[in-house]
């Protein structure tokens, strides 16, 4: 097992090099990632929208590109974690950095879309366990948003609890 205390975080505006890094990552991840288009498409977001980058070393072993909707909403827009590091502790420290920050600037809600459990695909049943152990549960399930695909919304409260 990979210490996950050697992972470094560095957070980027969104920009070229978060564009070059997220590719990067989704061209390892045909699995999960295996639609050019869509590839494409996360690349340009990252160019706009912030992210976070967790490093081993000088190497980029996970991104997570989010948008904030609004003040008290976010959205992870893409995460992608490279094989090597999956279940290593990469994706949990992505989305414990992207929290923090988000609670830091008054954020109450952070949601993520991801392929359904009403699809045939179970390499994201995994993903989907991934989310609900982040601390997120499933909102919707709907095929309005995504073409042939069912997308599950899942939802975080980060609203703090005294």
């Amino acid at each position: 097992m990979r210490d996950a205390a050697a992972i470094q975080m560095s957070r980027v505006p969104g920009s070229a090099q978060l564009s070059d890094v997220t590719a990067g990552l989704l061209g390892q991840l045909p699995s999960w990632f295996g639609i050019p288009e869509a590839n494409a498409e996360y690349a340009r977001a990252a160019a706009r929208l912030p992210g976070l980058v967790a490093y081993s070393g000088t190497e980029a072993v996970g991104v997570l590109v989010y948008q904030r909707h609004f003040p008290e909403a976010a959205e992870i827009h893409v995460m992608a974690v490279a094989p090597s590091w999956h279940r290593q502790g990469a994706g949990s420290a992505l989305v414990s950095a992207v929290v923090s920050d988000l609670v830091a600037d008054g954020c109450l809600l952070l949601q993520v879309k991801t392929l359904g459990a009403s699809s045939p695909d179970q390499g994201y049943a995994g993903s989907r366990a991934f989310y609900r152990s982040a601390g997120f549960l499933p909102l919707e399930e709907t095929d309005d948003l995504w073409t042939a695909n069912p997308c599950l919304i899942m939802v975080r409260s980060l609203a703090r609890t005294t």
